[in-house]
């Protein structure tokens, strides 16, 4: 890895907007130059998510089916067994993924639930593979004890812009979700963040969203974004889709705002032909999401991936794989 390079903070939207809206080639160019410069192109990261307590949440994210707002029809379920969740880790772990994700549809852990998320973090983390945790808000103490757990990543989503964020979201502000981060950062976990789009928002909105990551004291260590998949019964059900060249471009801003992070290809690869995830990859997407779901959403199934990883001559990146320089 290059790590005598520093890494800039002080991007402004002009230079921003500069990268983004340059001829498609060059932008795709710069993007691919950049990412060689800090990854093994033909490697990507293998990440699995799991939903361990899925719907009844009390936020009103627009976009979400496990909100207890958006009139879905999914019902709630509690916290899920810590052995099934190692149960599940296993199964991962055995199809290449290297970091387990665990999700919670909630505003944030009640102390209660605090030794059985520690239990699966430190499970995970047994068998070898990275650990990632997504349970909306923390505390202090909540961030301490999952980082004594082993807690690897803290996944926490600022999903779109400031601007354009109560368009989505009025239950928890841009600020609150900018504290978690930091707070998740100073207790030594790494951060992933990343965002939505194709939720109606203007393209300002996702070269400033990726602006503020990539101004923030550190860069986030991953960065997910993903493509809106619209949810039936919320608000969001019959939004106009995003152009696939809008959503490369965006692929390729992150890349070069934030050189060293991995930038994963996330929710919406199901509705994406073998093309437009190739173009990702090469606009700098160095990380997936495996397995046949996304919490609620779909998934494209592991032969499928593995098909296009052979046509592509892509293989899976090892754990705790950072870099190759």
């Amino acid at each position: 890895m290059l790590d005598n390079v520093k890494l800039r903070t002080d991007w402004t939207r002009e230079e921003a907007e500069a990268i983004y809206n340059q001829p498609f080639m060059d932008l795709l160019f710069q993007a691919q130059t950049v990412h060689r410069e800090h990854f093994d192109p033909n490697q990507i990261q293998k990440s699995e998510l799991i939903s361990i307590k899925t719907g009844g949440c009390a936020e009103d994210c627009a976009y979400c089916s496990q909100s207890a707002r958006n009139g879905s029809k999914l019902s709630a379920s509690k916290l899920i067994e810590v052995e099934r969740v190692l149960a599940e880790a296993r199964k991962a772990k055995e199809s290449g993924a290297t970091r387990y994700c665990m999700g919670a549809a909630w505003r944030s852990p009640k102390d209660r639930d605090m030794e059985q998320l520690e239990a699966m973090v430190a499970g995970v983390k047994a068998m070898g593979m990275e650990t990632c945790m997504t349970l909306g808000m923390l505390d202090d103490n909540q961030v301490i004890r999952l980082k004594g757990a082993g807690l690897d990543y803290y996944n926490h989503n600022i999903d779109t812009s400031e601007r354009y964020y109560s368009e989505i979201i009025t239950t928890r502000t841009f600020a609150e979700r900018l504290d978690t981060l930091a707070r998740v950062r100073d207790a030594g976990i790494k951060v992933c963040a990343g965002g939505i789009v194709g939720m109606g928002e203007q393209q300002m909105d996702r070269i400033d969203m990726l602006l503020t990551l990539a101004t923030l004291e550190e860069h986030p260590d991953s960065v997910p974004v993903n493509m809106l998949m619209p949810q039936a019964d919320t608000p969001l059900a019959d939004v106009e889709k995003l152009d696939p060249i809008e959503f490369v471009r965006t692929i390729a801003l992150a890349r070069i705002l934030m050189p060293r992070a991995h930038v994963r290809l996330s929710a919406g690869r199901e509705d994406m032909s073998d093309e437009m995830q190739a173009m990702c990859f090469f606009a700098g997407a160095n990380s997936i999401f495996t397995g046949e779901k996304l919490l609620t959403a779909g998934n494209p199934e592991e032969d499928k991936d593995n098909k296009l990883f052979a046509k592509l001559g892509l293989s899976a990146m090892a754990v705790g794989c950072h870099g190759t320089k």
